[in-house]
Order: C-alpha cells, then structure tokens, then sequence
C-alpha cells in the first residue's frame, strides 16, 4: 500500500522571526527579546536575540515583528461549517441537548438553513472556505475539520491551510485524532469500551452536553460495573458540563480529559461545567468554540469567557494556564506533544504573533482583537498577517482589512483541495450574503432535487460533494456514544434530540427565512456586543466584560 504524503509537506522559506516570545515549554520560559527560526515546516531555533544564530541562518535578515509570538492556537471542538450563520437568540433557557435541539426556532434559524445550504452543492467551495479563513484570523491554526460526503457514501475531509486533527497523512508525528463513533459500535458500555481500548490517539466525542440529571446520564452510561468505567485516557469529553466532582475524579482516575466550551455553555443553559472540580481532580482541560450559533466566533472570544468566567469564581486559573488551554494542553491530548503546542526547536513552525510587547504576556493573549494579530503561521508559511509584514516575509496574497488594519491571506497550498481553487474569500462571502438572503429561494429549489441520471453518474455524478451534517442528519456515525440511555418513553436522549428535525425537513421553505451571513471577526462587527446584550441565559458579569474586553 503507497504511502500517503503529509497535508502539510516540509517545505518553507529560511525565516527569523524577533519579539518576544512566549515559548509555553515546559518551564514556561518567555524570552523578552527573543529570535524565532524556522525552514522547512520546522522551528530550528528558539533563542535570545543577542545569541549567536544557528548554522546556516547567518546571513539571513532578521524580522522585527514588533509583538509578541505564541505557539498557534489549537481549537478542539468546532462546527466549522455552522459558522456562516449568525448568533442565535436563544429563546430561554435549555437543561440538555435533547431540548434545544427540537426547538422550533432552532430549526428555522440553525438546522433548516444549513440543510438548505448543504444542498446547494455549488456552495459547499464558499463554505469551506469562508469558516476556514475566519479560524484562521481568529489565530487559529489547528482545529477539528469539515467532513464532506458523496452520493457513493464515501466521507472524506476538506484539505485546506489550517491543521486538521482528524486528517493529516502523517501519523508518525501527528496522529490524527478520531470524532465519531459508528452506532454499532455504542450499543452499550462494554463494546464502547472495547472500542476506545483499540484507540491509540485522541477520541474527541461530545459528553454530558447541559446541566441536569438528564445529561449527567450520558455520563453515568460509562460506569460498567463498581469501579469500571469506558473511560480511557484516549477519551477526551466534550463539554462535560453535568458532570459533578466525584465524575471528574472518575474521569481523571480513568485518564480521561475535557474540552471546555464555556461560552456555548452559557448561551444554551445559563451555566457551564464545574471546571474547577474539574482542574482539583486533575483533568486536563482544553477550549473549544462550538460552533458561531450559539458559541465563539473564534479562540480570541472563547479565551475571554473562560477568563471572565474563571475570575468571576475565585480565579480558577491564571492567565497562563488559560493560554495553555488553546495550546500545550490540546498538544499534548492530540498526542501531538513532540511537535505542537509549544515554540521549541524541532517543533511545526506555527505560530501567531500579537502586536506589542509590553505587559503580562498571557493577559495581552486574552485581550487581544483579532485586529492585534500581525501573523499566523502554519508550517512555517504566513497565512494571515499586517500585509507589510506579509510582504516582507515573502509572501503575497488576498488583501482585505481587519479593525481599519491592511491585511493579508495567503491560502495557496501544494495540497489545496480542488473545492476552493482559484476562490478568493471575497467571492466566497459574497456567495454566501446572496444565498443567506436569499434562503427561501434556495429551499425551494433544495426541495425539488433533480435526479441524476445513470449518464451523469458515470460522468462523475457520484463525486459530487455535500457537507456531512453530522449534528441534523442521521449518517449511522455519531459524534456521541449512542449509549441505552432512556428517557420517559423509552427514546434514547440521542434519539429524542435528532426525531423531530428528521421529521421537518421536507418542507424547508416553510421554516426557513433570510439571514444575514456572520462576520469574520468581533473587531468589525459594530452589533455583536449589543446582541449579546440580548442574549437572556449570559450572565451580566459576563456581557459587561466581554464589552471591556472587547473595547
């Protein structure tokens, strides 16, 4: 069997980066004056600017990035493709995903929009590429992917620039992590258990998702018997929010971790996980956004609730250990520790840089504007960044503007998914304000699906790609344990929050109306902080800080 080439080859510019520099290595080592080198997908070096450079780097230019360098962001729980559309209002507040998920109003403004987007087929280039550019302005530079599927029910996922931790082509340094689990798979705890045992790498799987008994189930369904759980530390739990401090003792005696997504939390349920039972029992903890519905737009915001929320109980964790949830600590679950998280020799040249280097550097990460960030990195290639910067750095790209700012994207790549050749995120975005304006258009014509002949099957019909939606749609792959857990009526909770959307998506003109499609960023979205004013299940202390945060 031939061996696949890395997403991501080895192959970038001879680069010396200066700043300061956050390393997040083990000894938290942050370098007032530092140097950052890097060639080939690598970081060479990581040292004191007045140092001595490392062989071969003499004679090339050093630069001044004016900031302060990060390793980049590590998102672990992400909807992408949600992200074209705007932040729900949620209408009161839920206890578990079993109840907003049969809402009507989720329906018309979340799951019927983005099934009539995801059967529009010459969308699909538009979203990938407009949810993709923003993590990517948001710092992101590693996060969960798109999966797309064809006719023939073969799934595969979107190749684009930012790191995707299901898919990489590269198992020996990055072992790709697994999100989903077959249904036959889950039918109880003891064949669950037989399946995380096979696991080697991360199996990120949503948990506990609300705040009542009902989704503390969904964790108690683990317990096999006395003291044995299907816990190993191959499960990482997502949200985890039900769970009380004797099931993260569980959890962490059985090695298990957590991604935290405070602020979803919050929108949904009024509340979010008892992260600090959590951090007491020694779980390791990572952030994730969710998805823009009803969750961060991007790591910058989901960084400031965790910080508004840790503060406002007791400061539950220091700025730095906040910074290490959106970078050694996904590294290290991923089980990416020996060549992500961190800014050390040897280690994948990503990284971000935020304008300035004065100040607390972990505290100048937490209030940072997408319109601070003056470069991401990936592999060592800049992908977004201040277009001087950009430029001397050699690279040249789409221009746009961020926060008043010129800025640049670079999205060229030796692996570039055939979906957005050519497509610039300006023509991407401008796809999208049409189609979600004009929704009920579209669901009309989603409802009449021309069939495809066996001519135009053959012609490659049946390689046609459509979004995977995973969250609305029934694929027999399930981003849950779909463990017999029972409700009154003898519906599994999985059950009950998939029927009645199943049930109403054969008229979704009737339910859909328009849209305006999300910003990319926070910085140039003049309603986003008055709409989160609106939101009824955020509590105040939260709403005034991310005013002052953002401000």
């Amino acid at each position: 069997m031939a061996t696949r080439k890395p997403i991501d080859p080895a192959d970038s510019p001879k680069l010396v980066l200066q700043g300061r520099v956050v390393t997040m290595n083990g000894a938290f080592k942050v370098i007032a004056d530092g140097r950052v080198y890097t060639q080939n997908g690598e970081i060479v070096a990581v040292q004191e600017a007045s140092a001595p450079a490392p062989a071969g780097f003499g004679s090339t230019a050093v630069t001044d990035t004016g900031g302060t360098m990060f390793p980049g962001l590590i998102d672990l729980h992400n909807h992408l493709p949600y992200n074209v559309l705007p932040l729900w209002q949620v209408p009161k507040k839920f206890s578990n995903r079993g109840q907003w998920g049969r809402h009507a109003e989720y329906h018309s403004k979340i799951s019927a929009p983005m099934q009539t987007l995801a059967a529009t087929p010459e969308l699909l280039a538009s979203i990938c590429r407009y949810v993709e550019a923003k993590a990517l302005i948001g710092g992101t530079t590693t996060g969960q992917g798109i999966t797309l599927a064809n006719q023939s029910g073969i799934r595969r996922y979107f190749r684009g620039v930012v790191r995707n931790v299901e898919a990489t082509d590269d198992e020996a340094s990055l072992p790709a992590a697994s999100t989903r689990v077959p249904d036959v798979t889950a039918k109880d705890a003891q064949t669950f258990l037989a399946r995380l045992k096979k696991e080697k790498t991360c199996y990120l799987l949503h948990l506990s998702e609300g705040t009542d008994a009902t989704a503390r189930r969904a964790f108690q369904a683990l317990q096999i018997g006395g003291a044995s759980w299907a816990i190993t530390p191959s499960l990482c739990g997502i949200h985890a929010a039900a769970l009380q401090a004797p099931d993260f003792q569980v959890l962490a005696a059985n090695g298990g971790s957590m991604v935290w997504s405070p602020f979803s939390n919050m929108l949904l349920y009024g509340g979010t996980a008892d992260v600090g039972a959590a951090k007491a029992a020694g779980v390791p903890i990572s952030l994730g956004c969710d998805w823009a519905p009803s969750g961060s737009r991007n790591l910058l915001n989901e960084l400031k609730v965790a910080h508004l929320f840790s503060e406002a109980n007791g400061a539950i964790f220091t700025p730095r250990e906040l910074v290490a949830m959106v970078t050694r600590e996904p590294g290290g679950l991923l089980g990416w520790e020996r060549v992500a998280g961190s800014l050390e020799a040897g280690k994948r040249a990503d990284l971000i840089v935020v304008e300035g280097t004065s100040g607390d550097p972990y505290q100048q990460l937490i209030r940072a504007k997408e319109s601070d960030l003056v470069l991401v990195m990936i592999n060592g290639v800049g992908r977004f960044g201040d277009a001087a910067l950009m430029r001397k750095l050699g690279f040249a790209g789409e221009a746009l503007r961020v926060g008043g700012g010129s800025r640049m994207l670079f999205l060229a790549h030796p692996a570039e998914d055939p979906l957005v050749q050519q497509l610039t995120l300006g023509a991407a975005g401008e796809r999208l304000t049409r189609a979600l304006r004009g929704l009920p258009a579209l669901a009309r014509k989603a409802e009449r699906p021309r069939p495809i002949s066996p001519l135009a099957m053959a012609r490659g019909g049946a390689n046609t790609w459509r979004l995977a939606l995973d969250e609305i749609l029934d694929t027999g792959v399930d981003l849950r344990a779909n463990l017999p857990l029972r409700l009154p009526g003898g519906r599994t909770l999985r059950a009950a929050a998939m029927r009645p959307v199943f049930a109403e998506t054969k008229k979704l003109s009737a339910a859909v109306m328009p849209l305006a499609i999300d910003a990319l960023t926070v910085v140039d979205d003049a309603d986003y902080l008055d709409a989160l004013d609106l939101q009824k299940n955020v509590p105040d202390t939260i709403k005034e800080g991310l005013r002052d945060l953002w401000s």
